[in-house]
């Protein structure tokens, strides 16, 4: 990240209130261009306390962000006409995300998405991690970042008002070699963009593959399907999968497929088709393999959606980009003010590198070693038109 220019008298008067606010135990604490709130959301079974933050930014944009799973539980931004709406899905309460989540809005680690078998080997040397998608590992295992207790601190920014949240991932959780000290900074920014800037460190040789997993629907926060919405992803392939969703190692061509989204299509248009992929799936539920591969900060995708006339448009440094439509959603999810979360309620933009790379080595390598600092910056940026 670019180093801050040299803060005026002005914005160092503004960190000192900020500070002076936060060793007083103050609840709202003025950042730039924005405030941050912060107040309980509830205990975990074993005693743990969980925060919830609210960020508002200058334009009146708004994130609300608990310390459980780093979770954005609500995220609100102006239609077409200026008035604000949620655009995630999630739940009231906390006792909900313990205990039925499907990932809504959680921080993805240490490994997003799939590895084969649970198995991977850096050095000859096997490791086998917790299985929890049939005979798979997914999202980091049966206890991964999404159901951890992050620490939380405002961040110094001049970008919008920002947060920090630090998390120890010890050596052997879940499997995983290393102790992997990992920061993520959710900033709203004064762009209308929600962007995480993560950053791991390690002490052993290790994988690491970090995402964010909201579940979006630019109309109503899940009221109604997504299968209107407009995409178009920045990538010429893909990565196909086999019946368990574990990436065969091929990655052809998307032209010509109902995968091709270098140009718009609604996201209904051809979900419906026959399919051997999309059945795999039971709709999209797969990596693309993005044009930018050289781990700058570059579009992914645009998401449009013709009734309010919101716009996300989704920014990476990553190589790949999972796109979920809300295929397991099946209205057995009953989150905030009682909305019934059906099928194709939302789907997922999950900038990454790809599934089950440990087992492929034509994949870009998702090893981590000591010394080396993983880093990764996903932005959610939001208009209307």
């Amino acid at each position: 990240m670019k180093k801050n220019r040299k803060l005026t008298t002005a914005v160092m008067l503004v960190m000192t209130i900020a500070m002076a606010g936060i060793l007083a135990g103050c609840s709202s604490i003025p950042q730039f261009g924005g405030t941050i709130e912060v107040a309980p959301y509830g205990k975990l079974a074993d005693g743990s306390e969980v925060e919830i933050y609210t960020l508002t930014n200058g334009h009146g944009l708004e994130a609300k962000i608990i310390t459980y799973g780093g979770i954005v539980t609500s995220l609100k931004v102006p239609d077409r006409d200026g008035k604000l709406g949620d655009i995630v899905l999630g739940y009231d309460k906390l006792d909900d995300y313990v205990r039925n989540n499907p990932y809504f809005g959680c921080l993805v680690g240490r490994y997003g998405n799939r590895i084969a078998k649970g198995k991977f080997s850096i050095d000859g040397k096997e490791y086998t991690l917790a299985t929890n998608n049939d005979a798979n590992a997914l999202h980091g295992g049966l206890k991964g970042f999404d159901k951890a207790v992050w620490k939380a601190r405002p961040a110094k920014t001049g970008n919008g008002p920002s947060l920090e949240l630090i998390y120890l991932s010890k050596d052997g959780e879940e499997g995983y070699p290393g102790n992997l000290s990992v920061k993520a900074v959710y900033t709203l920014t004064n762009k209308n963009g929600l962007r995480l800037d993560f950053e791991a460190r390690t002490d052993k040789p290790t994988v690491c593959n970090l995402t964010h997993h909201s579940y979006f629907n630019l109309a109503n926060a899940g009221k109604s399907t997504i299968l209107d919405h407009e995409v178009t992803i920045e990538a010429d392939k893909f990565t196909p999968v086999d019946e368990g969703l574990i990436p065969t190692g091929k990655t052809p061509l998307v032209k010509g497929t109902p995968f091709d989204f270098s140009t718009p299509h609604t996201i209904g248009e051809r979900i419906g088709v026959e399919n051997q992929q999309l059945k795999y799936g039971a709709g999209y539920d797969h990596n693309w393999v993005l044009r930018n591969q050289d781990g700058d900060l570059a579009l992914a995708a645009t998401v449009v959606e013709p009734k309010t006339g919101r716009i996300m448009q989704v920014l990476s440094t990553e190589p790949g980009l999972q796109f979920y439509t809300g295929n397991f959603l099946d209205g057995s999810n009953v989150g905030k003010s009682g909305t019934v979360y059906n099928h194709r309620a939302a789907f997922c933009m999950e900038p990454q590198h790809y599934p089950d790379s440990p087992n492929h080595p034509e994949f870009p390598t998702t090893l981590l070693k000591p010394g080396q600092t993983y880093k990764n910056t996903i932005i959610y940026r939001f208009s209307a038109k």
